[in-house]
């Protein structure tokens, strides 16, 4: 039975998710080991992931995963751009930056693939559901038990390394997001003062 043929539950209070979300905090890529998700639980937290918000059902994004040895050959693209745009720069910091996804067992390039559509759902609404997908893909993670952090760094935005990882035309990169198990347990951090945050409306 496909969802357009189900019949969805009324929304009702869940304690354990309003906890789940009152404590949400990113877990940082730099402390995360073995073990990743396996290729049941990777499933799961994609399709979870692409439960967003989509104007029309478009579908303007689309996922691509490093595991294992791809993540150190992906990394030879990141180390090539950095030598090439910091030719001053020490080798071992192009080292450094070519294992930059070596820091999670599982990475997931979230890519913004915006469509045309002649029933006009702008191009910035379709970029806010791929940045939403970003954030439900690290929310399925956590709730899987993972860690999971929404990076872009440098090179997300570098044409060459985005040319290696196959974005083209008008779409861009959305974010990085790592996915392993915390080695440390993640830190608060300070929220924003929501009173200067929030205003109501009059007329």
């Amino acid at each position: 039975m496909t969802d357009s043929q189900k019949t969805f539950p009324l929304p009702s209070e869940n304690s354990e998710i309003i906890e789940f979300l009152k404590q949400r905090r990113s877990n940082l890529a730099k402390v995360m080991g073995e073990p990743g998700p396996s290729e049941d639980e990777l499933n799961q937290i994609l399709q979870i992931a692409a439960r967003v918000p989509d104007h029309r059902k478009l579908e303007p994004w689309r996922f691509v995963v490093f595991q294992g040895e791809a993540r150190s050959r992906f990394g030879r693209h990141i180390a090539s751009a950095f030598i090439r745009n910091n030719p001053e720069m020490p080798e071992d910091r192009a080292i450094f930056e070519g294992e930059r996804l070596l820091r999670a067992p599982v990475v997931i390039a979230v890519i913004s693939s915006p469509i045309e559509c002649p029933r006009g759902t702008p191009q910035w609404e379709q970029e806010l559901s791929a940045g939403a997908v970003c954030f439900n893909l690290c929310l399925a993670a956590q709730a899987h038990g993972f860690g999971a952090q929404w990076l872009t760094e440098w090179y997300g935005y570098d044409e060459a390394v985005n040319s290696a990882l196959g974005v083209n035309g008008n779409e861009r990169l959305a974010g990085y997001i790592y996915i392993g198990t915390p080695e440390v347990a993640a830190t608060p951090r300070g929220r924003p003062n929501m009173s200067a945050k929030i205003t109501q409306w009059t007329d």
